[in-house]
């Protein structure tokens, strides 16, 4: 039952009459009715593992209240590094288990020690990489006194499994949602069709742009050995904005529907491929997980390497980065994704602009000729990474490289889907306009004449009903 769904409109359609028109003037009641829904959604998902997110939010919500009452600040870190080893314990059972297993019979093979260990049946529960984050952090916060625990198990549990953010977040910090689960919430007309507009463009991104893209991608990443250099090329860069459409079409789509809910939660995506350097486009993309790594990792790294200057800096950005890999899964090619990019950020410490925020000014139509060649190149660089952390194995991503550098790289790239290139080109232009606003489409046509600006809208909302994609799935849904 996923956001692009019939069945979901169905199911939330429902829930939205019941959270305001019943339950609008009683804030208890409205918490439990998002938390049934919430467990409700889970278990249509995936039924096996309800129990499991259950006892999480259980044990955890305990190790909150017993952190907080702690006196000491000794007792304070050990309930907290409890809660936090259960956290990535699960993390390590679930993701990466057999990656261990797999990794430590090759290593042994080729020294010539024949090993052969049969690997478990397990199954990865749904949305535990992003639920397991949240729960850590909240935990972590306590011990630090940044928040206080949270007393209504009811909102904790909530916290722990809105619906709109489960399965492919965003990784929303307590400060952010718990608060507002706390206090009555009032519907807001204006707000709430801005938040249609947003799940709309979502949508769109998801089901125009990504899941037209997958067909092409998808066919030549699983025969690229017998493709010339310009199609790899070219299928290189239409996979990253496939990513990125998927991705951000999801995110898009859990905050408005947030929104509907009068919550709001964490902005996930702002324009990251018109980022002007490495550093700059990691404040863009996946903005949940980069700050909360950024404060539960990476800052205390850097704190702790602070005496060997930029080498210690360096060193906390390699770990940071190579976390944000295997954080995808275990695969080689995770970890290679993560390792590039920290090599990325080598030039910008050592030249000292790693913290400073290019930004193109604000309202130009294009930009100028230095901008556009950062943000191409910061793309170029950022597209590679991207091969690795989709490709099946280092084999693989290796090959496509190599078949993107040989001579044939100088042919006509071979793209069967020309007609959906109106739309790309649409969506770029869009998201370039609209760059300076929440989404792509906040501000697109609010000085046109109404007739006008609700005939684009219109015409955004054919496009998604007749010219959308046949795959439904969304591509962090596995993570």
């Amino acid at each position: 039952m996923l956001f692009n769904s019939i069945p979901f409109a169905i199911f939330f359609s429902a829930f939205f009459l019941l959270y305001w028109f019943l339950f609008r003037n009683n804030l208890r009641w409205q918490n439990l009715s998002l938390l049934f829904a919430s467990y409700l959604f889970y278990y249509l998902m995936d039924s096996r593992f309800l129990l499991l997110l259950i006892f999480n939010s259980l044990i955890n919500f305990l190790l909150g209240r017993y952190i907080a009452a702690a006196k000491e600040q000794k007792r304070k870190s050990l309930l907290a590094n409890i809660g936090v080893i259960i956290g990535l314990g699960q993390l390590i059972y679930f993701k990466y288990f057999n990656f261990f297993i797999e990794s430590f019979t090759i290593g042994l093979n080729k020294l010539g020690l024949h090993a052969d260990v049969h690997l478990l049946n397990i199954i990865l529960p749904l949305g535990v990489s992003f639920y397991t984050f949240k729960i850590i952090g909240y935990l972590i916060d306590i011990k630090n006194g940044k928040i206080n625990a949270v007393d209504d198990w009811c909102v904790f549990f909530t916290y722990v499994g809105f619906f709109p953010a489960i399965i492919a977040g965003p990784i929303d910090k307590s400060k952010v949602l718990i608060p507002q689960l706390q206090r009555r919430r009032e519907f807001d007309f204006d707000d709430s069709v801005d938040a249609i507009k947003q799940i709309g463009w979502g949508l769109f991104k998801k089901v125009v742009i990504a899941d037209n893209l997958t067909l092409n991608t998808d066919a030549i990443f699983t025969n690229y050995q017998h493709q010339n250099g310009s199609t790899l090329l070219l299928i290189s860069f239409l996979y990253s904005i496939q990513l990125y459409a998927d991705f951000s079409g999801y995110s898009d789509m859990a905050i408005g529907i947030s929104r509907l809910l009068g919550l709001k939660i964490t902005k996930n995506f702002d324009y990251p491929f018109f980022a002007q350097n490495t550093a700059q486009f990691w404040r863009k993309w996946h903005m949940s997980l980069t700050q909360w790594l950024t404060e539960y990792l990476f800052t205390p790294l850097t704190i702790a390497f602070r005496d060997m200057g930029k080498s210690g800096l360096m060193l906390a950005v390699f770990i940071n980065f190579i976390t944000i890999g295997f954080w995808h899964g275990a695969k080689w090619t995770y970890g290679a994704f993560g390792l590039i990019h920290a090599i990325y950020f080598i030039p910008l410490i050592i030249t000292g602009k790693v913290n400073k925020n290019k930004k193109i000014t604000h309202g130009k139509l294009l930009p100028s000729p230095t901008e556009f060649f950062n943000i191409l190149s910061t793309f170029f660089l950022v597209n590679i990474a991207f091969i690795f952390f989709r490709a099946d194995n280092l084999s693989m991503a290796f090959g496509f490289i190599k078949g993107i550098m040989s001579i044939s790289l100088f042919h006509i790239p071979d793209w069967s889907s020309k007609h959906s290139l109106g739309f790309l080109v649409m969506f770029i232009v869009i998201e370039w306009l609209g760059r300076d606003h929440q989404y792509g489409l906040a501000k697109i046509g609010g000085s046109w004449p109404a007739f006008i600006r609700w005939g684009f809208y219109y015409f955004i909302f054919w496009v998604i009903f007749f010219f959308a994609g046949s795959n439904q799935n969304f591509i962090y849904v596995q993570f």
